[in-house]
Order: structure tokens, then C-alpha cells, then sequence
């Protein structure tokens, strides 16, 4: 009796055990994502049967790249969510890629070409061997008349001749065969020689009162993935509104390809910032020398390298610090990017190598990224405020590349239902209502967000201290309906494509100023007037004045707007007097130094300016004046 008891007690402990221990595999697919500009949210939906009792539903072939803090469960149903753990999966990894499938496939296409090729030279070899043995014509005894030793001299010469060049033909091809599988076995074993990356398996332990068929939504954050916005800004002439085509250029390499997913795109970056100033004031004291303004292009260009086999590095991303400027390296590791008017740092990153941020000294600059050690098998979770760390060694011991991890479930109350265009209190959404796939090759993917018609007014802008080439101004009010990001800018004007330009909107009030580029027919000269420039000493100060004269021709058919900038230097020092004598009309900013000229310019006519200062200064003193 003891025995049945027994038995009975065995078996519905191992019925209990094993109805807690179920796992349900579920393989769900992307449906949506929301893009940061650093990183992105996805979801993925999954109708689930459930039994009754307490089961594990094992969401498998996640990204590796997942946070696994920022899981979220949703569940619609009569069910109860105990549990939900995070893992990695070192024994199922992500699949070879398919660019190896198709780099085997062509080198067993050429291995064929080899054998086939190797086998034509046999054959000559054996052809060669039967001529030299059958060189003899005759027997012994037989007399060889001279025709016929001719004619066999002629069929042997032309036959060899034949076969030589024959041989030659195949060795060539052998050479050129053999030399591009050399190259496939390098290109393969540098592919395979990379880690392959394990795969992320969320667990979410379920108790179930009946049986069910429950919708399950899962969603997080990872990395690897993000968008910046780019415009193309037409403007047809001075009298027809702006044109603004709003871009966005999403990448991911998140190793999931999202498949049709319903795409939302936020501003939101936690590592946004401000850009310093872009004037300089003008500060007069001793040892001390007027401000230099680097003139050089508003582009950086270059390639992004692997400093250790110097081989280019596609798909890299580069991004302005502090803004949403940004662009991706081509195949050949080749990038171009247009600066904002100030000084800022760039940001390069990808996969596997450790990030750099420089500052932009040069229109040209090369990056020289370097391998990230640190295994891939190494990876560490908190949850709880514990941290864990697993090796690859404990994973395989376990099966799945760590233990299960406990993560805070993060409510279960439905998204909000995403609209057209939603302004949050720091950020902006944009839903693109059309369906996308964003394939896991951190290739750029162009999608068009709006377009607009802006009404403008234009104006010409000059910095001849600078730079004396005008530029021409769109400005435009009300620009904040439109919920634009600073991004890189293609400029049409008059239907001709003038350049790149930079909408730079983080420091702008009630109007947006667009630059549509340089314009030639407008003609600034800025020149010293010598005669006019003096140097008196008088019995304890020094006296320097200087007098700069500017022109402005108006090249066009048409009048238009102009604004003149220049400065007069401002003392730090009470030794020091600044007078300013001659302004021809313009406007001065004593805080900064800043002249500013506002004026109409008729067709063919001209502007003169002079701006005049004078410093005094103790006459024991040497100061740098300009």
C-alpha cells in the first residue's frame, strides 16, 4: 500500500512540475517602431494559445542589443503575468550571414571553372606526350621520301604551335581563377573570423485559469539603430515661396530586419546639446591680437578606416555632437558632411569599434577607428539594482549564455494610439503612414516625411571680413508649425542645384533664416584706405587709426534687400580708447564691437561705406592693432 502511495505522490509531483515547467516558443514579428535619433522601440505582436496552469512563453530571436530594462509585456486576456526574465542565447546565434552564403557560392562556381580548365590542360599534356612518341616515320628499314617528311614536319610544327598557344590560354585562365579565389578565401575569412553574435530570449511566466488565446505585445529599446533629418529647399525665385521637402534617413543594424513595420520617428536624444556662438568679439589689450576667423569651407569630408588593416569601414556613423547633423560612411568608407557657422565635434561610431568624437580643425579629415576588444561574451544586466555577469563558459553550461535575470514589468495598459504629427513637451513625433522595411545592414533608408510651402522674404547677407561673397537669405515667420530639426540641407535655386547648406534651428526665435547659397552678381570689396590710416604720437599716448572702405555692387535686374556686417574693437583696458569716427550709417553694438548696415540696393547700383576708428593707447606700449 505504502508503495502505491508512493507512486501516486511520484506522479503528480512530476504532473505539477511539469505543468509549471512548460515552455511555449514564440516567434513574433516586428509590427512597429518608434526611431530616436540614437536608438529605437520596437514592438512585436503574437497571438498565443495557453493552457491551463502556469507556462513560459519564451520569446526567441530577439536582438542581441536589446536593454533589457526596458522590456515591456502586454497581455489581453483572463491571464496573470508572474514573471518576466531577460537572456542571451549563445548556442542558437544569428544564422551565417547571407553575403557568406553567396561568397561559397561563388567560389565552388569557381573551384568548377578550375577543374574544368585543369582538365583541358591534361588533355594538351596528353596530346603533347602522343606527338613526341609518334615522331618516327616509318620503320627501320623503310626509306622516307622527302614529301612525305614534309608534310609530316608541317603537321607536326603546326599542331605544336596549336597546342603552345593552347596551353598558354589555359594557364592564364588557371592564374585568373586561382587569383580571385584567393581573394573570396580572404574576404570569408574575414567574415568568419567575427564573433557570431548571440540572440536575446525574453521569458514571461504566465498563470492561466482556463484555457486562453491571449494577444501577447512585447516591446524595447535597442541600440544600434536611430535617423537624422535632411531637407531639399527649392526656391523657383525672390518672388515664389520657399519649397521644403522634410526627409528622414533611418538606419539600423540591429541584426532584425523590420518587414513592413509601421515606422514613427521621435526627436528625442538624451545626448542633445548646444553649439558655442559663432561670433567673436573683438577684446583690445596689450599682448593680445585681433580674433581669426578660419575661413574654409562649411564642409568635412573624408573616410572612415579601420586603423588596424586600413581598409575601409561602410555604414559608419558620423553625427555633429549636440545636434542631429549626420550622415553615414558609403562603401568605400567615404563621408561628406556640412558644418553649422561654429565650431563642433564630430561623432563617429559603429558596430564593433570603439566610438571617437574630434573636433572639426580641417575640411578634410580621415578617421581611424579601433577594434573594441571586449568579447561580445561579456556582458552584464541590472535589474533591481543587482548586477550579474556571465561568461561564455557558464552560458554554454547553462544552454542559453546566462541565467535568467528578473526585470521590473513595466505596466500593461495599451500604447497611446500614434497620430500624423504629435508635439510632446520636448520632443516631436512623426507617424510615416506607409508601411517600411528596414533591412539589419546599417544602410540609409530615405523616407519622405512632408512637404511645404513656405512664404519667404529674401535678403543678401555679407561678412566681407570674412568672407566677401553674399550670401542670399530666405527669411521666414512662423516657422514653428512645421516642427523642423537642424539637418543638412540640399539648395535648389532658379531650378539649378547651388550646394549644401545647414538648417540650424536651435537658436532661432520668431524667424527662420535659410541660406540659398552664394550669389556672384552681387559684388562686396573690402579694402584698407591707406591715405586714410594714421599713426600720430603725441607727449604720453600713441594714436593709430584705421579706415576700411567698402563697396557693394548690385549685379541683378532687380533691387534688393543687403545687410553689411564689420566690427571696431572693444577695450578690455582703461589705458585703452576706442573712438569711433565714421559709420556711414550704421548701426553699433558697443558690448560686441558690431557694426551693422541695412540698406536697398537699386539694379547696376553701387555703396560706398567707410568705417573709421581710432585707438589710443600709453606710447611705451606696443598693441596689435588690425
Amino acid at each position: 500500500m505504502k508503495k502505491i502511495l508512493t507512486l501516486v505522490l511520484m506522479v503528480l509531483c512530476a504532473g505539477a512540475f511539469a505543468q509549471e515547467k512548460k515552455d511555449i516558443v514564440v516567434k513574433s514579428d516586428i509590427t512597429d517602431a518608434t526611431v530616436f535619433i540614437n536608438g529605437a522601440q520596437v514592438i512585436r505582436k503574437k497571438a498565443v494559445d495557453i493552457t491551463p496552469g502556469k507556462s513560459t512563453l519564451k520569446f526567441v530571436g530577439l536582438s542581441p542589443y536589446l536593454d533589457a530594462k526596458s522590456v515591456q509585456v502586454k497581455v489581453n486576456g483572463q491571464i496573470t503575468v508572474l514573471s518576466v526574465n531577460h537572456q542571451l542565447n549563445y548556442i542558437d546565434s544569428a544564422a551565417q550571414s547571407k553575403s557568406v552564403d553567396q561568397l561559397l557560392e561563388k567560389k565552388k562556381t569557381i573551384e568548377d571553372k578550375l577543374t574544368v580548365e585543369k582538365t583541358s590542360l591534361d588533355i594538351v599534356n596528353e596530346e603533347f606526350s602522343f606527338l613526341k612518341d609518334n615522331r618516327a616515320i616509318g620503320g627501320k628499314n623503310q626509306e622516307v621520301s622527302l614529301n612525305n617528311l614534309k608534310e609530316t614536319s608541317n603537321f607536326y610544327r603546326e599542331r605544336i604551335a596549336t597546342l603552345k598557344m593552347k596551353e598558354l590560354e589555359i594557364n592564364k585562365s588557371i592564374d585568373n581563377l586561382q587569383a580571385e579565389k584567393a581573394k573570396l578565401e580572404n574576404q570569408i575569412r574575414q567574415i568568419s573570423t567575427t564573433p557570431k553574435q548571440p540572440t536575446s530570449e525574453v521569458l514571461v511566466k504566465v498563470d492561466a485559469k482556463s484555457p486562453i488565446r491571449c494577444e501577447m505585445e512585447l516591446s524595447y529599446y535597442v541600440n544600434n539603430a536611430g535617423w537624422f533629418p535632411s531637407y531639399d529647399i527649392r526656391a523657383k525665385s525672390i518672388e515664389d515661396p520657399i519649397e521644403l521637402t522634410y526627409k528622414a534617413n533611418i538606419h539600423q543594424n540591429t541584426l532584425e530586419d523590420w518587414k513592413n513595420v509601421r515606422l514613427k520617428l521621435s526627436s528625442t536624444n538624451p545626448n542633445q546639446g548646444n553649439v558655442a556662438p559663432q561670433l567673436q568679439t573683438y577684446f583690445l589689450n596689450y599682448s593680445t591680437t585681433p580674433p581669426r576667423y578660419n575661413v574654409t569651407s562649411n564642409q568635412v569630408s573624408g573616410r572612415i578606416i579601420d586603423a588596424e588593416t586600413n581598409e575601409a569601414i561602410p555604414g559608419a556613423s558620423i553625427i555633429i555632437k549636440g545636434s542631429t547633423i549626420g550622415t553615414s560612411s558609403d562603401v568605400n568608407g567615404a563621408y561628406s558632411l556640412s558644418l553649422p557657422n561654429s565650431s563642433c565635434e564630430l561623432q563617429v561610431s559603429f558596430i564593433g569599434y570603439l566610438p571617437q568624437v574630434l573636433r572639426v580643425n580641417s575640411p578634410s579629415m580621415n578617421v581611424y577607428l579601433r577594434p573594441d576588444m571586449q568579447k561580445l561574451d561579456e556582458f552584464v544586466v541590472t535589474a533591481y539594482g543587482i548586477k550579474r555577469e556571465s561568461t561564455s563558459e557558464e552560458g554554454n553550461r547553462r544552454g542559453t549564455g546566462g541565467a535568467s535575470k528578473p526585470l521590473r514589468i513595466r505596466g500593461t495598459s495599451s500604447l497611446a494610439i500614434p497620430v500624423a504629427q504629435v508635439e510632446n513637451q520636448t520632443s516631436v513625433e512623426f507617424e510615416i503612414k506607409t508601411p517600411y522595411t528596414i533591412s539589419s545592414d546599417n544602410k540609409s533608408t530615405t523616407v519622405e516625411i512632408e512637404s511645404y510651402a513656405m512664404d519667404a522674404g529674401f535678403e543678401y547677407y555679407c561678412v566681407p571680413k570674412v568672407d566677401k561673397d553674399a550670401f542670399l537669405i530666405a527669411n521666414i515667420t512662423n516657422w514653428e508649425q512645421y516642427n523642423l530639426l537642424e539637418g543638412e540641407a540640399n539648395i535648389f535655386f532658379e531650378n539649378t542645384f547651388v550646394g549644401k547648406s545647414v538648417l540650424d534651428v536651435r537658436h532661432i526665435s520668431d524667424t527662420l533664416s535659410l541660406s540659398l547659397g552664394r550669389d556672384k552678381s552681387v559684388q562686396v570689396k573690402r579694402e584698407k584706405a591707406k591715405e586714410l590710416t594714421t599713426k600720430k604720437l603725441f607727449a604720453s599716448k600713441k594714436e593709430d587709426s584705421r579706415t576700411w572702405h567698402i563697396s557693394v555692387r548690385n549685379g541683378k535686374k532687380s533691387p534688393i534687400s543687403m545687410i553689411l556686417y564689420d566690427q571696431v574693437p572693444v577695450s578690455t583696458n582703461d589705458e585703452i580708447e576706442v573712438t569711433t569716427e565714421t559709420l556711414s550709417g550704421g548701426n553699433l553694438n558697443k558690448e560686441k564691437g558690431e557694426v551693422k548696415w541695412t540698406f536697398k540696393l537699386d539694379p547696376s547700383a553701387k555703396k560706398e561705406i567707410d568705417l573709421k576708428y581710432t585707438v589710443k593707447y600709453p606710447k611705451e606700449r606696443t598693441l596689435n592693432i588690425e
